[in-house]
């Protein structure tokens, strides 16, 4: 069966998340729906939580694992039972029903469906997410066309142009490839200047309304059926008349990719390494390679290292010993192989060998690199870092994929977690407490992937943050200071990369050391350094799928721990709507952070986590909690120049004709870029006093009104505190002062 001619599949994807990607994908599908012939919507995002079905307000919903196992024939008399169906009569596959499941679905059989289903529909859309597995790239196979959304910031722009590379070398045409440059403002780049760096013309040019795209998401209604009318509507039907008007006939003659290149046959497994390349990427292993190899092997075969005999229950006697043996062996195979190398390059074989064979390989002296602050590993013979917010190539690779596994499985076994073909992916953390993300094989298809965020083994202070990172000013860190000891609940927002945790940590330095903290994180790596501190972790399903215990069972689970405070390492699911209770229900002082590139769209990211609990509450219902419970949210970005600075500290006040008011307390200017390249800008505060603080006052605490000047004092934490040396103002006397 192949997809049928008259059929257009239209592959959505991105060069990363957060630039609204699954947002156009609902809203193109209802523009397509002005042609008046059936479309269908199928939600194949890799990462998707469900967002799908938030955004169309839909709950109950066939995915593609019931489509994948539907056994009878399709036909038009029994699509309702197949697939969801909208009440505007829009089809929908959805990924999953709810944000703790994950799309798993054999690839060949989805296919089969899905050129089952061109026979019915005129235009399938498909948002096939960021993160390509053989999966999504088989859709990109069977499309028309590959639209890829964009936003006008340069450092998303150069991921678009990554991913396009990465299709572009997979095998697709690039006339296939269409892009679409969403939240144009005069705030970014224009549409004009994005052309010459794509070197091609835009097939949509999606203004940033956020009214529109917030109420729509508030309403679980794309604005296509709600505002047809309104600038951001007339774009994605724009985008329509353009792909309809005949550019997807064009792409109908364009010669098709058959099989990109991952699929591929995979060359034979070395039979010592276990290590598998693709043909026409096999190059030929150096002399230096080929002999750690063969001592991999042979250590393996001496000591049985593939039955677990390092396994030393981190008992550092059983590490000394095992350490102290397997370098022996290493010595003596080394002795026996390469008897004539000289003896610097003796040592470190022997080095490199056992940090692979115990330890985590080359990442061992990434690690101990104190400019390093992230490692990024693509396959064994592709490690980049970043240092000083440039990212490189380190120059250093894993003797084979095989050993790279290995290195990966030594990192999650101790945490109870696992990797394998069913859960390929995972994160975790290091013993020194830098997260790790691994992915294996086949979402990965050119060997596993690491990332790892290093965690600083020197605590950043706020002097560090101010003079050395020159990411905030005194002002703005005192008033954090004295928000955070006189428990205001604060939102950390920023994108991935940002310094979300490293500013958490740091503004958890505030917290008086007389307080019960319960923290909640997926992997731990916050270091609070108060006493009276419960960590807590998350835990995914064991090999039964039993046994899951995610953020948001932990959030209701501390309620009961007797908590002052409660800082919750990101908030990306329901869990959301338990965060805002505890902090509405007498838990103030509460900490998290969330992924949202302003503090509007924290607001908005806010609402839409609440509505993935499922509890079915009214848009104004949540908007009132959100305002009730959040006080203020700092926003911290990183910028064009790698440097990550807080951008934005907004008060969050009250809700009038259903918006929440936001007012900026300091934001940071960008003036231009120098010589060098980087990010010319400065400091302000925007001369607005917090409604809070005549609540502060009225409790004791002086707190100077310099502070909200550009002219304030640099420091003024000493005189912020309460008269007469008394603990600051407990949260209640903050919350019921009605100046809120």
């Amino acid at each position: 069966m192949a997809v049928n001619p008259n059929s257009n599949i239209i592959a959505i994807t991105g060069g990363k998340g957060g630039v609204g990607k699954s947002v156009f994908a609902a809203n193109l599908a209802f523009a397509f729906m002005e042609s008046r012939q059936p479309v269908l919507l199928v939600d194949l995002d890799a990462q998707s939580c469900g967002d799908q079905n938030v955004i169309l307000g839909m709950r109950e919903v066939r995915t593609m694992s019931d489509l994948a196992g539907y056994t009878g024939a399709i036909s038009q008399s029994n699509l309702a039972q197949v697939i969801s169906i909208h009440p505007k009569n829009l089809g929908y596959v959805a990924a999953v029903r709810r944000p703790d499941e994950q799309l798993n679905v054999q690839v060949d059989l989805a296919m089969k469906q899905l050129e089952a289903l061109s026979n019915f529909f005129a235009y399938i859309i498909v948002d096939i997410g960021v993160n390509l597995g053989a999966l999504q790239l088989s859709v990109v196979e069977r499309s028309t066309a590959v639209l890829m959304v964009t936003v006008p910031e340069v450092l998303t722009l150069n991921q678009t142009l990554r991913q396009r590379n990465e299709l572009l070398i997979a095998g697709v045409p690039s006339d296939m490839i269409q892009y679409v440059l969403n939240k144009v403002s005069s705030a970014g780049l224009p549409p004009d200047k994005v052309e010459e760096i794509f070197k091609k013309r835009l097939i949509g040019v999606i203004p940033q309304d956020d009214a529109t795209a917030t109420g729509s998401l508030q309403r679980s209604s794309p604005f296509m059926l709600t505002n047809s009318q309104s600038p951001i509507a007339r774009a994605h039907s724009d985008v329509f008349r353009k792909l309809s008007g005949g550019v997807l006939q064009q792409l109908k003659s364009l010669a098709r990719p058959q099989q990109l290149k991952y699929k591929k046959e995979i060359a034979t497994e070395s039979s010592a390494t276990g290590n598998s390349r693709f043909k026409g990427n096999n190059k030929p292993l150096d002399a230096r390679t080929s002999l750690k190899l063969t001592v991999h092997a042979e250590l393996i075969k001496a000591m049985d290292l593939k039955k677990g005999i390092t396994d030393t229950q981190g008992d550092p006697k059983k590490e000394e010993e095992l350490r102290r043996t397997t370098t022996t062996k290493i010595s003596q195979i080394l002795d026996k192989e390469a008897s004539g190398i000289g003896r610097e390059e003796r040592s470190q074989i022997l080095k490199e060998v056992l940090d692979e064979a115990l330890g985590l390989g080359p990442l061992e002296v990434l690690l101990d690199d104190p400019q390093v602050t992230e490692i990024m590993v693509n396959g064994f013979n592709k490690i980049y870092v970043e240092k000083n917010g440039v990212i490189q190539d380190s120059k250093m690779s894993f003797t084979s994929n095989h050993q790279l596994r290995r290195v990966i499985e030594r990192i999650v076994e101790p945490l109870g977690r696992q990797i394998n073909e069913s859960n390929p992916y995972v994160d975790a953390r290091l013993k020194d407490g830098s997260r790790v993300n691994a992915v294996i094989e086949p979402l990965s298809i050119d060997g596993p992937a690491v990332t790892i965020r290093k965690f600083s083994k020197k605590p950043v202070t706020v002097e560090t943050y101010v003079k050395t990172f020159n990411a905030a000013t005194a002002n703005m860190m005192d008033f954090l200071r004295i928000c955070v000891e006189n428990h205001l609940n604060i939102i950390i927002s920023g994108g991935t990369g940002s310094g979300k945790t490293t500013l958490l940590n740091t503004m958890s330095g505030f917290i008086p050391s007389n307080e019960r903290i319960v923290t909640i994180e997926d992997a731990a790596e916050l270091q609070l350094k108060q006493d009276h501190v419960v960590r807590l972790e998350t835990r995914p399903a064991g090999r039964e799928g039993s046994g899951l215990v995610s953020i948001r069972d932990l959030v209701r689970n501390s309620l009961r721990m007797r908590p002052d405070r409660i800082v919750v390492g990101e908030c990306r699911d329901g869990a959301a709507l338990d965060m805002l209770s505890a902090m509405n229900t007498g838990h103030d002082g509460s900490m998290t952070t969330i992924h949202a590139n302003n503090p509007r769209e924290a607001v908005a990211r806010l609402e839409t986590l609440c509505l993935m609990a499922g509890m079915e509450l009214p848009a104004r219902a949540i908007r009132e909690n959100i305002a009730g419970a959040v006080d203020l949210i700092v926003q911290i970005s990183r910028l064009s120049d790698g440097s990550r600075k807080i951008i934005d500290i907004t008060e969050v006040q009250n809700l009038q004709d259903d918006k929440i008011i936001l007012q900026p307390v300091f934001v940071y200017k960008e003036e231009g870029i120098d010589k060098n390249r980087k990010v010319v800008g400065k400091f302000q505060a925007t001369g607005l006093i917090p409604k809070f603080i005549e609540g502060l006052q009225k409790r004791g605490i002086d707190i100077p009104r310099t502070i909200f000047s550009n002219e304030g004092i640099s420091n003024v934490a000493a005189a912020a505190q309460p008269s007469g040396g008394q603990q600051p103002a407990p949260a209640a006397a903050v919350k019921k002062t009605g100046t809120r």
